[in-house]
Order: structure tokens, then sequence, then C-alpha cells
């Protein structure tokens, strides 16, 4: 499948500031650069506890470091839609009517409002209870229905972390593989140092070498240098 990223309209959701990062910095770096237009749908964001020398990250910093990352990667918008700590950690809290209501008309980055050609979502079976809440929500805003009466798009790839990889049932292995250049990998290792609050040394998920590792392991299931992995729910060709 050969894509002319210049002429799509990529949508992505990302549960937390970094996922989008993780799971597709290399895509939209490619394909920014190619032409596309680039949204990203952030679900929440709260204060965190976490294992760095600090201890925790605020939204306020995260926020901060949102800002960073949208200027690196030059996108052409991008919205919280729940932040603050009654949402950040308990989305599957939320009723799914609601999240996806957001998803599909609600949000200034909806579907209905952005008419998105590419859809980027995390994959469902992540042990993280918000990035399961939203893949289930933006699952179900992409319902089938009449074309002529929503808007439909035409390919949507669940993304997949390092992280992800921590599961309690068997997943097959990625069916698309986006190749990227030294360029493109380059730029999603920027985008993650950027978000100082959430990088880590190795070995952690979010580590350098991790990504890189992982970016040259898909690559070389598909025979190039580097890649990223995508697992295909709608392709309309």
């Amino acid at each position: 499948m050969k894509m002319n990223w210049s002429q799509e309209r990529v949508l992505v959701y990302a549960p937390h500031p970094d996922d989008e990062t993780l799971g597709c910095g290399g895509l939209m770096h490619k394909a920014k650069r190619a032409g596309a237009e680039i949204h990203v749908q952030f679900m929440t964001v709260g204060d965190t506890s976490d294992q760095s020398v600090k201890g925790f990250s605020t939204a306020q910093e995260r926020h901060s470091e949102i800002k960073k990352v949208s200027e690196h990667f030059r996108w052409d918008g991008w919205h919280m839609a729940l932040p603050g700590d009654a949402h950040h950690l308990r989305l599957d809290g939320v009723p799914r009517l609601d999240l996806t209501r957001l998803i599909e008309r609600d949000s200034p980055l909806s579907i209905t409002r952005v008419e998105p050609t590419v859809v980027l979502i995390p994959h469902r079976t992540s042990y993280n209870q918000d990035h399961r809440a939203t893949a289930e929500a933006v699952h179900t805003a992409l319902r089938p229905s009449d074309t002529r009466l929503r808007h439909h798009p035409r390919l949507v790839l669940a993304y997949e972390e390092a992280a992800d990889q921590w599961r309690d049932e068997p997943v097959e292995p990625p069916n698309l593989i986006v190749e990227l250049s030294e360029e493109d990998l380059l730029a999603k290792l920027h985008g993650m140092e950027l978000y100082g609050s959430q990088s880590h040394e190795h070995p952690h998920t979010r580590s350098e070498l991790t990504l890189r590792s992982l970016a040259v392991l898909r690559g070389m299931q598909a025979g190039v240098a580097l890649g990223e992995g995508y697992h295909v729910l709608r392709h309309l060709a």
C-alpha cells in the first residue's frame, strides 16, 4: 500500500501527551514532510506521580511540553479533550457514550469537523485504562454507516508502543509497516526529548534506545532499515 501523504489529512488520538510521538512520531514527520495536514486530539492529562528523579510531573508542565512538540512536528492543530485529575488515568470511568460524542462531533477536532482521511489510534489491548478507553471510543465513533450521512476515514490504523508489549492476551504482530528515513526517526526521538518529564534512560520503554530498536526491528520485518508498525482497522482502496 503506497501512500501519497501529501493528499492526506491525519487525525491522531493520543490518550496522553507523548503517546502520539511514541506510537506514530515517525509517520507524523514523514507525512508532514510530504505536505499532509496533521491534527492531534489529546484525551486527558493531569498531575502524575512517576519514577523520575523529581517523582512527579504536573499538568502545567505537560501542557508546556505539548507546545514545544507541536512546533517541532508542525501540527496544524491540537486539542485537549478532558484535562485535569478528574479524568487523567480515569477515562475508563467516563461513559463510552460521552467519549464517543466528543470524538464523533463535540470536540473542535472531532471526526465531523476535521473530516480526516487517516485516523491513528492506540491499540485496544494496552494495559493502560486510558488507552483502552480511547481506542474503544474511537472504534465506536468510526462504526460503519451511510457515508452520505457520516464521514468515513479511508484509513484507520492502530499504532503500537513498546510498553504495550506487556499485555494479557495474544496479539498478532503489526500487519502494516510504514518505512521511515533516518530523518523521520531522529524527529521522533527529538520529539520525545521535548517531552522531558516523560523521557527515561535505557532500559525503559520510553528510552531513545528502545524507540530506535523497535524501529530497526519493524524495518527489518519489511526489508527496510527503519519502520513503524501498525494494525490496519480499515482500508478503503
